[in-house]
């Protein structure tokens, strides 16, 4: 038996010390398949956090059949997909956009200068926002896919074990994803002419 899947058996039998080992042992690659999925640190440090108390509360009911970071994975796409559902009506307010001052003025926040060729930092802040945008646009059952696969580098067959579908509807999703975001890519691009 390897060494997660003791440390899984100890936590099942209530040892609390186990379970905080496999938190350090996933505690990154959740984090970063939770920002890839939000967008954003804040969100991601919250959603990553309600992965592991669901999965501390769902450990009587796992089986040890499948790898414990897929069934993390599984919690977190799923706690996102119901999250995003949840506030479908909600507004987002990004950061980035510009303040308006007390006098009703608009100012945009200003970046520090780096050695970079400013034009370069702009160019590519402008099309990770592009990126990140048209990422935010997608169905949630596409998005969580194409960050499976592009960000978190799993298998085909990995995905169809954390999102609960068939290797084929996978493959399906993704194409359609990847579909979606060039089109929406290019029509920000479009826009931006």
């Amino acid at each position: 038996m390897d060494l997660h899947k003791q440390l899984v058996f100890k936590a099942q039998q209530h040892d609390r010390s186990a379970f905080e080992e496999l938190v350090r042992a996933y505690k990154d690659q959740v984090y970063m398949l939770c920002y890839r999925l939000t967008s954003n640190h804040a969100d991601a440090q919250d959603l990553a956090q309600d992965v592991f108390i669901k999965a501390y509360t769902g450990l009587p009911s796992f089986r040890n059949e499948a790898d414990f970071g897929t069934w993390l994975h599984r919690i977190a796409v799923n706690q996102w997909i119901n999250l995003n559902r949840k506030n479908k009506g909600s507004t987002i307010v990004s950061i980035d956009a510009p303040v308006t001052t007390n006098q009703g003025e608009e100012m945009l926040r200003e970046i520090a200068a780096t050695t970079e060729d400013p034009q370069q930092i702009y160019d590519q802040v402008e099309m990770q926002t592009i990126v990140r945008e048209a990422m935010d646009k997608l169905l949630p059952e596409h998005r969580a896919v194409l960050v499976l696969r592009e960000f978190q580098g799993l298998s085909y067959e990995e995905i169809s074990s954390v999102v609960g579908c068939s290797l084929g509807t996978v493959k399906s999703r993704i194409n359609r994803a990847r579909q979606a975001l060039k089109e929406k890519i290019d029509r920000n691009l479009i826009n931006l002419k």
